[in-house]
């Protein structure tokens, strides 16, 4: 069992490098930000493919998680609108607030 308090750390750290990237490249971000916040999802015990899966759960963190996830695959093949890319950036922003904030929840 690892240390709640280092992988909160790490989250942060990597967090932080992510969002200074987005600010020079928020299209080369997107990807990196969106894995960022699947593996905290899933280490939090998320259901990505069942968002209803936990009744306490809030819903709506893994449906803006997954719209960010659809945009970043689209920008990879297409060219999406920049304020798509800013939207899905700022939803992965508040999961990982929420997620953070939340840390200390079995």
């Amino acid at each position: 069992m690892s240390e709640p308090g280092l992988d909160l750390h790490e989250w942060e750290t990597r967090w932080a490098a992510l969002q200074e990237l987005a600010e020079d490249a928020p299209d080369e971000a997107l990807p990196d930000m969106v894995r960022a916040i699947e593996e905290m999802l899933m280490e939090r015990g998320y259901d990505l493919e069942n968002p209803v899966r936990v009744e306490s759960e809030d819903p709506d963190i893994v449906y803006d998680f997954l719209a960010a996830r659809e945009i970043s695959r689209a920008a990879e093949t297409t060219a999406v609108e920049r304020e798509d890319v800013e939207t899905a950036i700022e939803d992965l922003g508040e999961i990982h607030d929420y997620l953070v904030e939340d840390r200390a929840s079995p």
